[in-house]
């Protein structure tokens, strides 16, 4: 039998992400300084540890209703209203806990995206937009956000067409972190509102938000703005456990239904007993963990000060440094030199179309954080003395 004839064009189109590339080679390394992967290097909480804990004892391990557990429902409905301001009832179809922030958006593009429609993304993006745009037929229209990698209404405006139908937006914003102001979102939603285009707000990284982007002590969202949309959160980010796969989606009643009734199909549910654990998790205070990153933050930003531009990362733990033209090198082939040198990074072609970038995460411990960044100062330095 010839397996490969009977792959379908839909996988066939999409890549393995270069993040699993590097995972690879860094995997032939000892001991590496990986500054590659967006995984919190702290614990999960004890708090919400034990409730998961006590969910399995006590024997929470079957399915829970397609929507989500009732507590966790009623959670998350009480945090809404106390975030954004939505009133969105625990029993209501408007609120899905899912699979995760990528589980959620597949269910949210399969639910509105018809082949041939249009899909707004940043340019860079997180490497899951163009893949969820080719599973569900979409056209990928790129909206290019350099230099300052900044989503304006006023970039997205000239893109939109007869066609498009949904608009991602990413704040705090993986790769570069950038995070937008209240202003900027007010005039996006009103640019989607007047065009009649679903804004999807994947905001896997709202609690990372450093003390200059927030506002009234908050991350900024288009939630404060409309409920003309979807709202995409995550768990894993957060409180450290991104292999539970926790997360939930917001919106329009009758769109969130039908991402209801494909999520019965595909996902089922969300873990249940992760489910359970994350009832405790808007109780847990994480201002010492952000703290601790944002300091991180700084130490990145201080240590490319004349060597490398950065885009001011204002959230999440992420940092989008541009490759001195005066290298020679592609982002590409810079990282393979970090590689050689024991340090693990993204170059920026896997979330661009440019390869001009290169992602670290500074979510590692300082120790590994500051050795990373005098090999990677050097190299630069290097390349510029030569």
């Amino acid at each position: 039998m010839n397996e490969q004839a009977l792959i379908s064009e839909r996988a066939l189109n999409i890549d393995v992400s270069g993040i699993r590339r590097v995972f690879e080679l860094g995997a032939k390394l000892k001991d590496p300084i990986n500054l590659s992967i967006g995984q919190p290097d702290f614990p999960v909480p004890k708090e919400i540890k034990k409730a998961t804990i006590e969910a399995i004892e006590n024997d929470r391990n079957g399915y829970t209703l397609t929507q989500g557990a009732a507590d966790l429902l009623e959670a998350t409905s009480k945090h809404l209203a106390s975030d954004v301001g939505w009133s969105v009832p625990s029993d209501d179809l408007g609120l899905l806990i899912a699979s995760g922030t990528s589980g959620a958006m597949m269910l949210a593009m399969a639910a509105l995206i018809n082949p041939g429609d249009e899909i707004i993304m940043p340019d860079p993006f997180f490497v899951v937009y163009p893949a969820l745009a080719e599973i569900t037929g979409a056209k990928t229209v790129y909206c290019d956000t350099y230099p300052d990698f900044r989503m304006t209404a006023q970039k997205i405006e000239p893109l939109i067409t007869d066609r498009t139908k949904i608009l991602i937006l990413n704040s705090p914003a993986n790769p570069s972190g950038v995070v937008l102001t209240n202003g900027e979102l007010q005039e996006i939603v009103d640019l989607c509102e007047q065009r009649g285009v679903m804004l999807l707000s994947d905001e896997i990284y709202d609690l990372f938000t450093y003390s200059e982007s927030c506002e009234d002590g908050r991350c900024p969202t288009p939630a404060r703005h409309t409920q003309n949309m979807i709202l995409v959160r995550g768990f894993g980010k957060t409180y450290g456990c991104t292999g539970w796969r926790m997360a939930y989606a917001a919106g329009p009643r009758a769109i969130l239904q039908q991402m209801q009734k494909l999520q019965q199909y595909t996902f089922v549910c969300a873990p249940s007993m992760a489910q359970a654990g994350m009832v405790k998790a808007y109780d847990v205070d994480m201002s010492a963990q952000v703290a601790a990153y944002q300091r991180k933050r700084d130490m990145v930003v201080q240590a490319f000060e004349g060597i490398a531009a950065v885009g001011h990362p204002g959230g999440a733990f992420y940092a989008f440094l541009e490759i001195p033209p005066a290298l020679g090198l592609s982002a590409t082939e810079f990282s393979e030199r970090t590689i050689e040198h024991n340090v693990l990074t993204i170059p920026g072609g896997v979330f661009s179309q440019r390869d001009t970038h290169l992602r670290i995460s500074y979510a590692v411990s300082d120790e590994k954080l500051k050795a990373g960044l005098e090999i990677l100062r050097s190299l630069m330095q290097e390349g510029n003395s030569g």
